[in-house]
């Protein structure tokens, strides 16, 4: 689901130029091609070859360049503001100081180190007195309120069916590995992130006292329990159905076809008061209701002991830190751990949000770039409604909702109007442990006190610094936070051509969401409601399809392809996306025009400033993860894939049969 995405590390070859094919002046310019690749073969290596060729991730990141990349360097501003704070005396109370003891406290590694496991010795020390399920159950429920779920799964967010009301929903938990399909699959690879995970849970227990072989045994009864667990679990592919992944139950009902979860129990112990709850994936809770019984209590405080340490090793001394980047990296590729600067500007931004987001937006934000891109949002929408107008698969009351989903859409760009309150959060900056677990025990109180309220539609998913974007199905908006509105997406020195390939298909994609195979099934309320004709939805349904064949005819990385039934709805959002920001680009007065640039036509312009803006690159160990559990498609095939089905830029580029990225128009993907 779609909920829940400055300076650049790298060039992206973009300079002023003064061209000889236009009197503009002081417009981007694009340099770096490589003219020795057709567009029509790998229009993603025409643009960005050079550039990839020439790359050097570093070694404590698993990738370099644009979108999630981005964020690197815009981290550095981030430290900017801590470095300063944290070093300056703030009023007690304020953001400052909370935000700046905070980052302190963790920038302290001489304390952390010499208080060692000690800090968690506490949640430790009440495992072993554990002697029946209710008292499972009851450890359980105190770690969740500090925010490590282990078997237990629990948000609080709206109702499918009334998004105008926050329910309780629980979804499948209990496994360490990335997902289900890592405890089954029996290739090298996979192998060896196995191995890895195991290593480290024995290193997790050496480090807290155990000899080898205790620690050895204990592995082994940890990953037993989570194999167990991973079967019952639905594939990523399974969750994407939002029907099948939707289970209002009575609480009375659970307690009796689950008596060992001992619900009622449960939920006191959280603090819960409901009596119902959405049970996203019903066989997990079911199998976790017998594994409750036929393992022992013995074996399930042996399990409860490594998902304490696995939820606080970054935060104890380097020993655990160490052992915990040590199993990461198998995961990622990345060499070495990044610095403790990058960690706690990375967490400070995780749990004071917020409060580091309106030091970031005063500092750094452009506020005459939200208006810029608001009229961005409205010109696509005026495109959009006029491609929903000329769909030939579609009748014209399914139209008419459509378009009112469409002008129902809340536009969030920048940063939030009203501010999260951190009152209630207490900052000590000589205990950097103790700190965490006060954030995210108010986290979890925050989330609770949603519980059976009103949603505020008000509230962001994202902090304002962060490079991404999204659509919240729930709550039918689009969001656009202050750090993707810069370059390579958004220049205010640039033309049309390159904001509307952009930002441009940014909006665009995020609007098409809303129309995905998932966002589809939700009203302009964002309720799950169907609201097409059986007819229209059958046609839609064949539609993507064709983009869960096409993409699956990917090949990433040796015999590794795209999982289509997995990204099918980004790239449905990508297809859509680019073919509606082309026509919103279309009304302005530069997309009328044929004046080059730099060269290129604004048509060319556009597909290039598209193909600039996934400009990225991994490790093979980070992409083969990001391929089997990511919803986005590979970056090449973020530029490739949309444009083979894009007839203005066969015509831009003249792309003929024989191409290797030619597609017949028969075959191409058109949906929107």
């Amino acid at each position: 689901m779609n909920k829940l995405f400055c300076l650049c590390l790298v060039s992206f070859f973009l300079s002023a130029c003064n061209n000889a094919d236009t009197d503009k002046k002081n417009s981007a310019d694009i340099t770096g091609i490589d003219s020795t690749i057709k567009p029509g073969d790998n229009f993603f290596r025409y643009v960005n070859g050079h550039w990839y060729d020439t790359a050097k991730i570093a070694d404590d990141q698993a990738g370099v360049g644009s979108y999630s990349f981005l964020n690197i360097p815009q981290k550095q501003l981030l430290q900017n503001i801590l470095d300063s704070v944290s070093k300056t005396t703030n009023p007690a109370g304020s953001i400052d100081q909370k935000v700046g003891d905070f980052y302190a406290s963790g920038m302290d590694t001489t304390t952390i180190n010499q208080r060692g496991y000690q800090p968690i010795q506490p949640l430790l020390t009440p495992i072993d007195s554990i002697n029946d399920i209710p008292a499972v159950m009851k450890y359980v429920a105190k770690e969740m309120k500090a925010g490590d779920q282990s078997i237990i799964g629990f948000s609080i967010s709206p109702d499918n069916k009334n998004s105008s009301i926050n329910i309780a929903h629980v979804y499948q938990a209990g496994i360490g590995l990335p997902d289900r399909d890592y405890y089954f699959k029996t290739d090298s690879a996979t192998l060896r992130i196995q191995q890895a995970y195991k290593t480290y849970i024995i290193t997790l227990f050496q480090l807290t006292g155990s000899d080898r072989n205790t620690a050895a045994k204990n592995a082994d009864i940890v990953y037993g329990i989570e194999k167990q667990n991973a079967a019952s679990h639905k594939t990523n592919i399974e969750l994407r159905d939002v029907n099948a992944n939707y289970h209002k139950t009575a609480v009375t009902a659970m307690n009796k076809t689950q008596p060992n979860i001992g619900w009622d129990a449960l939920l006191a112990n959280l603090g819960a008061k409901t009596d119902s709850i959405d049970v996203a994936q019903p066989a997990y809770y079911d199998k976790l209701n017998a594994l409750l019984k036929t393992v022992s209590i013995n074996d399930w405080r042996v399990y409860l002991k490594a998902s304490t340490l696995e939820g606080y090793a970054d935060a104890l001394s380097k020993p655990f830190v160490d052992a915990s980047f040590e199993f990461s990296k198998v995961l990622s590729g990345q060499a070495t751990q990044k610095s403790r600067r990058q960690i706690m500007t990375q967490n400070v931004d995780a749990l004071l949000g917020q409060a580091l987001g309106q030091l970031y937006v005063k500092r750094y934000f452009n506020e005459d770039a939200k208006k810029r891109v608001l009229d961005l949002v409205n010109n696509l929408q005026k495109s959009f409604e006029n491609r929903i107008n000329h769909l030939d698969w579609m009748s014209d009351s399914t139209k008419q909702k459509a378009k009112e989903k469409l002008y129902a859409i809340t536009k969030k760009i920048g940063y939030p109007d009203k501010w999260r309150d951190y009152d209630k959060v207490q900052i000590d900056r000589t205990k950097y442990f103790e700190n965490l677990q006060s954030l995210n025990q108010n986290n979890y109180q925050f989330q609770l006190a949603k519980l059976n309220k009103p949603v505020d539609r008000t509230e962001w998913g994202t902090t304002p610094s962060t490079v991404t974007a999204y659509y919240n199905p729930s709550f039918n908006e689009i969001v656009f936070p202050a750090g993707i509105l810069q370059f390579p997406y958004f220049d205010f020195s640039a033309d049309d051509a390159l904001n509307y390939g952009g930002i441009g298909m940014v909006i665009g994609h995020e609007m098409t969401h809303a129309f995905d195979d998932q966002g589809a099934q939700f009203d302009k309320d964002g309720n799950v409601k169907n609201w097409w004709t059986k007819e229209d939805y059958e046609k839609f349904k064949a539609k993507t399809k064709r983009v869960v064949d096409l993409y699956s005819s990917f090949t990433v990385l040796d015999t590794m392809h795209i999982k289509g039934g997995l990204t099918v709805g980004e790239n449905a959002a990508d297809n859509g996306g680019i073919a509606i920001a082309y026509d919103a680009f279309k009304m302005t007065a530069e997309g009328k025009d044929t004046t080059k640039i730099g060269g290129f036509t604004p048509d060319q312009r556009f597909c290039l400033s598209i193909a600039r803006i996934w400009r990225v690159k991994t490790r093979d160990a980070f992409l083969r993860n990001y391929v089997n559990t990511n919803p986005h498609s590979p970056a090449m095939w973020r530029v490739n894939g949309p444009l083979m089905s894009f007839a203005p830029f066969y015509k831009a580029f003249n792309v003929q049969p024989g191409d290797k990225n030619y597609l017949p128009e028969d075959q191409r993907v058109k949906i929107w």
